[in-house]
């Protein structure tokens, strides 16, 4: 029988293969309680999808009667999709009985069409919805009466929230809070990592939400702790040695997804764990990437990719307008380099750290790294 390996990359497998975060989970835990919903940022892999479905499963085993949803809205393009999806994920789940369902979707749901079946692999009933164009407004409102009407606490939480943004529709926030702010029994955590975008939803005077939210940012996870964590897990055979695991964190800067990449590769090896072992495994995992990252080149143009090489060559960059830098790289004017550095952030390619400005993709900002220069 294979090895289950403990180093996830995607997904939540329960507390066990969950590392740290206690600090956030209590916050997050105490403020859902004491209904306060939660905007939570974080950079895009940091670990924020993790810790909801952690913070949702700890507040469902210390109260069985909640309940909790999780929705990631990242695929959504305008707000029929938004509102099929809510609607999919909460209707029906807060009654037992079919019959029960039936009619109390049915009590509500009068502006779009749902239809009850049967999960074929476990025999729970699931909803599905059609809805008439136009109709979005209505059936938003009729869901957030179904959830009143339950009387029942729970948790929501809309993950890449700031897709809303990008939505054709113009009113989008101010409906959904117009609903939120009087839904005594539902708290939400609305998170996403283009923290500009979700900074000026929450934090400006002038948008619906303005601070109508306990606002979190989550870091790195500390480097001894989440050594340990990691270290746990590998054989006495092949043990992951302290430095080892510090000369990849330090390269990567703990960034949560990119570790746990490389921690994955690196238990699936029977060789001794040696910093040797662990180019071959960043290696083998930007090597599966290469298409992709010459493709996403060729697609942005030259003047994008020039810029990120350039990025990629310094590694973090704190005045990335500074005459040096521009004629360092053979860079356009500054003006010019400001309008790709502003395409660029807004398409996730670089972020602003405290530090200065990186290539998003860490493993991209590898290959460039190795592949260009």
């Amino acid at each position: 029988m294979d090895t289950f390996n403990p180093f996830l990359i995607s997904g939540y497998f329960g507390p066990e293969y969950f590392c740290d975060r206690k600090q956030e989970t209590k916050n997050l835990l105490k403020a859902l309680e004491n209904g306060r919903n939660v905007t939570l940022l974080a950079p895009r892999r940091m670990g924020k999808t993790g810790l909801i479905k952690h913070v949702l499963h700890q507040a469902k085993i210390q109260n069985k009667d909640l309940q909790v949803f999780y929705i990631d809205i990242y695929s959504t393009r305008n707000l029929n999709d938004f509102v099929k999806l809510f609607a999919t994920t909460v209707l029906g789940e807060l009654d037992s009985a079919s019959k029960k369902i039936w009619k109390k979707v049915g009590d509500f749901i009068k502006s779009f069409r749902p239809t009850l079946s049967f999960n074929e692999l476990t025999g729970l009933p699931q909803v599905s919805v059609e809805m008439a164009p136009g109709m979005e407004e209505n059936s938003l409102k009729e869901i957030f009466e179904y959830l009143t009407s339950s009387g029942k606490t729970c948790y929501i939480a809309f993950d890449e929230f700031q897709q809303i943004a990008e939505y054709p529709e113009k009113n989008v926030e101010a409906l959904l809070r117009s609903y939120i702010q009087f839904i005594p029994n539902v708290h939400f955590i609305f998170s996403g990592s283009k923290q500009h975008v979700m900074q000026e939803m929450f934090l400006s005077a002038k948008k619906p939400f303005y601070q109508s939210t306990q606002s979190m940012v989550i870091d790195r996870i500390e480097q001894d702790t989440y050594y340990k964590f990691s270290a746990g897990f590998f054989p006495a055979k092949r043990p992951l040695s302290k430095e080892v695991f510090n000369f990849f964190y330090t390269r990567f800067n703990g960034h949560t997804w990119y570790m746990q990449c490389i921690l994955n590769r690196l238990f699936s090896y029977t060789e001794t764990i040696d910093e040797k072992t662990v180019r071959r495994a960043l290696s083998e995992i930007v090597e599966e990437s290469s298409y992709f990252y010459e493709s996403l080149l060729t697609a942005y143009g030259s003047g994008i990719s020039n810029l990120l090489k350039a990025i990629a060559k310094e590694g973090c960059v704190k005045e990335i307008l500074a005459g040096e830098f521009i004629a360092n790289h053979n860079l356009k004017a500054a003006s010019s380099v400001r309008g790709l550095l502003k395409k660029a952030i807004d398409n996730e390619l670089v972020y602003k750290t405290p530090e200065g400005y990186i290539v998003y993709d860490r493993f991209m900002a590898e290959w460039l790294r190795n592949r260009i220069f």
